[in-house]
């Protein structure tokens, strides 16, 4: 897994700070952590649509005030978004219609986020949600750990509903540094019976103020055992935040990757990134 090969494929106008994406049908859909809205993008038109996921949405919200929607997933028909967790308003979910891109309902997570907090003895100044997988049967919650414990947490949630009936697995682990400084889980993908997740290094020891970037790792996870099979360092200078399956053959899988550039500025670079799997 050494041979990688990442360039920036598509440039969106009237996206900022991207931090999650999927990807279907010659479309993305991303979030944005200043933003409470979807977005969607057709490669081959270009065009870009709006989807409000909030009454009275914004594009640039006040940091103080912002959901912070880091994370998404999706599965049969519908869309799941996530706030991080790293405040009391950013512990929401929201469920989305995959063919209208309606809102079904808006669940507050305020409970699951504690109850994860309480299991792997996060402070809750450490917590921040920033990567979501969803099979069908069972969750996946990734905790970056770009506090000052530096916690990078998987939790493995099962259970009739994400408000009062789960239980929870948790699994920690110690990520390469880059320049000295501890990568934190960005966000994570299933393929297969494979999680490939993102981290980067942040030289910040808070998960609400940012810090200069120093670079950005893929990983590899096997569900059945969670352990790690390898990690990569893709970039020196990049802060990604978005993973999603963009194209898979025999021996080569292909990503899309978005990057937060913690500005105001409604701009999203999209890279392409190539991995050889023989």
């Amino acid at each position: 897994m050494e041979k990688i090969q990442l360039s920036l494929l598509f440039k969106i106008i009237g996206i900022g700070s991207a931090s999650g994406l999927l990807f279907q049908n010659n479309t993305i859909l991303a979030i944005g952590d200043n933003s409470s809205y979807l977005y969607e993008y057709q490669t081959e038109t270009s065009k870009l649509q709006r989807h409000p996921l909030a009454e009275n949405p914004q594009e640039n919200t006040p940091k103080a005030f912002k959901p912070d929607f880091e994370a998404i997933t999706q599965y049969a028909d519908s869309i799941y978004i996530f706030g991080s967790g790293s405040t009391e308003n950013r512990n929401f979910m929201v469920q989305v219609d995959s063919k209208t891109k309606e809102v079904i309902k808006t669940q507050d997570l305020t409970d699951l986020y504690l109850t994860m907090q309480s299991f792997a003895k996060i402070a809750p100044e450490d917590f921040n949600i920033e990567g979501v997988i969803y099979n069908g049967e069972t969750w996946f919650f990734f905790n970056r750990g770009n506090g000052k414990t530096a916690k990078n947490v998987v939790f493995t949630v099962e259970g009739k509903n994400l408000v009062n009936e789960f239980q929870i697995i948790s699994n920690e682990y110690k990520l390469p540094k880059i320049k000295g400084v501890r990568t934190s889980f960005t966000d994570a993908i299933l393929v297969d019976d494979k999680i490939y997740f993102l981290a980067s290094a942040e030289n910040s020891n808070s998960t609400y103020d940012d810090g200069e970037v120093l670079g950005s790792i893929i990983g590899r996870i096997d569900v059945k055992k969670m352990k790690i099979d390898f990690t990569q360092k893709i970039s020196d200078t990049h802060k990604f935040e978005g993973i999603t399956l963009y194209k898979k053959s025999s021996n080569e899988i292909e990503f899309l990757l978005c990057e937060d550039n913690d500005t105001e500025v409604l701009e999203a670079d999209i890279y392409q990134l190539k991995l050889k799997t023989k």
